[in-house]
């Protein structure tokens, strides 16, 4: 069990699912937790990364619990709890590449990158399906949150931001806000054209409505994030042209930050705010 400064967690041990296979689910509850009250709920993937570093195999973490336990006592966000899924291992890539970008690929591409990336299968449909008519029912039934969109938000780093953008879009009703840090739009570890223009006519078609929602982007310059700076100039422009402005969508660019946990932790409290902020 992770180790937290602030509130406590609690573990959903092998959380079942007829779509994916089980995993841990972290719930993370602020101190002075009340039943009484009503929360709003953030879900994150990576969960086994956001809030010990002593339990995580780089010996990283989000220390989301931090954040956001400060953000709370300034008054800055509303009341807030954290679910923490973990990712499966071997399967991350399969559940967290968007499946529905697969058929803007070529054959000659995507064949090979199923193959290859996503261990013969895509899973990212069965994986929202496990987050939307699993767990969150799970989640609103065992506490106290406000289950409306508006107040529900998802978030992910390099492959997790991939598909918090896409969980957004498929299910526009049921999170309000999308937060991608250092958002993975090349697939793989090298430039490319093809997948990230699969994500692109993806997102021109599917993009969620920008009068109820709210979309975070960022990435920084060392690293693997070095290369995601001309996909993200397009995804921004692309996002305008569907009528985000600045007051739903933040695009953010970190000099000098790499593509690692501990970076992500030191701007976490920029697209927390941007969300959540009262």
């Amino acid at each position: 069990m992770p180790n937290v400064a602030h509130g406590s967690v609690q573990r959903m041990e092998r959380f079942a699912s007829k779509f994916v296979d089980a995993r841990h689910v972290d719930v993370w509850l602020p101190d002075g937790y009340n039943p009484q009250q009503r929360y709003q709920v953030l879900y994150m993937h990576d969960g086994q990364m956001l809030f010990d570093a002593s339990t995580t195999w780089n010996k990283q973490a989000w220390n989301v619990h931090t954040t956001v336990t400060r953000l709370m006592r300034q008054g800055k966000i509303a009341p807030t709890i954290v679910v923490g899924v973990w990712n499966n291992g071997k399967f991350r890539h399969a559940e967290y590449f968007p499946e529905k970008h697969l058929p803007y690929l070529p054959e000659q591409v995507r064949g090979p990158y199923v193959a290859r990336a996503l261990e013969g299968k895509a899973q990212a449909d069965n994986y929202l399906r496990f987050l939307v008519h699993e767990l969150k029912p799970a989640i609103d039934q065992r506490f106290a949150t406000r289950t409306d969109a508006a107040s529900t938000f998802i978030m992910g780093s390099s492959m997790g931001g991939l598909i918090s953008v896409y969980a957004m879009n498929e299910y526009p009703g049921v999170f309000g806000g999308a937060a991608g840090l250092s958002t993975h739009w090349i697939g793989s570890h090298s430039p490319n054209a093809m997948i990230p223009l699969a994500a692109f006519n993806y997102l021109r078609d599917k993009l969620a409505d920008p009068k109820t929602h709210k979309l975070y982007q960022d990435h920084g310059t060392e690293e693997l994030d070095a290369l995601y700076k001309p996909y993200q100039v397009f995804v921004d422009q692309l996002v305008r042209d569907k009528g985000y402005t600045d007051a739903n969508y933040m695009s953010r660019v970190f000099d000098g930050a790499s593509h690692t946990e501990k970076a992500w932790s030191e701007r976490l409290e920029i697209p927390l705010l941007f969300l959540m902020g009262e």
